[in-house]
């Protein structure tokens, strides 16, 4: 059977060229662990850690500070992170109403701890009304605005620059979730005013899972208590965690073959170009949108234009089990898509699929025009 993949949102499939291979390398011919020893395998593999992290700076405009960006396992650990270590009893927060459940459960469990949230709700199409954002970031004096670069659900991306502007005007500190815009929309934390970055490895930036992390700037550090501590392999005659960068966030020993497989999933979209990416996944997202549009019986959520958006496209079959269909995708012709509410409640209460949730498709850079062809033919069948 045909196998068809369109779930790149959850995660990116196939890697970039040479992440297998880097991989493989690191754990048949390198081994050793970074600041543990000085051996040649160990210092070589330091220096593949520290080259990711001056590719991450450069993807995301803070070049002159690799060191502050920070490992961590996921873009999950990375918000915990920021939320739990910035957050104190009295402060308040700005959110969107399309959030992933990872910046919403931490969020909620902080309450537990006298901190509180703004939800600000988005339009029908996941757009967030700037005005009604200035009004209550001016009016509440908001510790941080934490805010998803795209939505997971509908692909709808946010006014990152205005928001941005708005953040340093009122002082409040801009916490951007860049888990489905890294590696297909640009991002500068320069600027775009952005204070803390959080990325996952393992999606548009066609890397392993188990990779991830966050930048700060510098200026930032002191307000963001570490998480998780332990052993750096820095400052070892004491039990007090370090308080510079990296370590003061980094303890224990990292995923450095995922690590490794980043470094070269980053150089490959740097030499391909962000720019170039996300036209590509633009050209198959507006043909995927053209010929669905003419299908009787189903619904696409969101925008249906490809301006200011990824290539997230969520569909609700209206008079079917959205469920059902994404599993009969799968069985009867190889497609693999995502169903359900996709760890996004407040989104889809935002776009009026809650609580059927949708059938989503996710295209990425290595998808072809047969393979959009396919998939609208086979939901005609399905319909049928």
């Amino acid at each position: 059977m045909k196998r068809v993949y369109f779930d790149n949102g959850a995660t990116s499939y196939p890697k970039a060229p040479g992440v297998g291979d880097a991989v493989k390398d690191y754990i048949e011919n390198v081994g050793g662990n970074i600041n543990r020893g000085v051996y040649r395998t160990a210092v070589s593999a330091e220096n593949t850690v520290f080259e990711t992290r001056e590719l991450i700076s450069e993807m995301f405009g803070y070049g002159d500070y690799p060191e502050n960006v920070v490992f961590t396992k996921n873009i999950t650990e990375s918000l915990n992170t920021v939320i739990k270590g910035l957050l104190k009893s009295g402060d308040r927060v700005i959110v969107s109403s399309m959030e992933h459940n990872a910046v919403m459960r931490p969020l909620n469990s902080m309450k537990n701890y006298g901190v509180d949230f703004i939800r600000i709700k988005c339009n029908e199409n996941g757009e967030l009304d700037i005005a009604e954002f200035e009004k209550e970031l001016s009016n509440n004096n908001v510790k941080a605005v934490i805010m998803t670069a795209a939505s997971n659900v509908c692909g709808t991306i946010m006014p990152i620059e205005e928001i941005g502007k708005l953040c340093r005007k009122y002082k409040a500190i801009f916490v951007l979730d860049a888990a489905q815009a890294a590696g297909v929309i640009n991002l500068d934390m320069e600027k775009m005013n952005i204070d803390i970055l959080c990325f996952t490895g393992h999606k548009s930036l066609l890397g392993p899972q188990g990779t991830g992390g966050f930048l700060i700037r510098k200026e930032i550090v002191e307000k963001v208590d570490s998480f998780i501590e332990g052993g750096t392999g820095s400052l070892s005659d004491t039990e007090i965690q370090p308080s510079y960068m990296p370590d003061k966030y980094e303890s224990g020993t990292m995923n450095i073959p995922g690590i490794f497989g980043l470094n070269a999933s980053l150089k490959y979209i740097l030499d391909t170009g962000i720019d170039n990416i996300h036209k590509r996944e633009m050209e198959l997202t507006e043909r995927f949108i053209k010929k669905v549009k003419e299908i009787d019986g189903i619904r696409i959520i969101g925008k249906k234009d490809t301006e200011n958006r990824t290539s997230v496209v969520s569909i609700d079959f209206e008079n079917m089990d959205n469920g059902i269909v994404s599993h009969t995708l799968d069985k009867e012709y190889g497609i693999a898509t995502r169903s359900g509410m996709h760890c996004a409640p407040s989104a889809h209460k935002t776009l009026d699929t809650f609580p059927r949730g949708t059938v989503r498709f996710s295209f990425g850079y290595f998808n072809t025009e047969e393979e959009i062809d396919y998939a609208v033919e086979a939901i005609k069948n399905i319909i049928k």
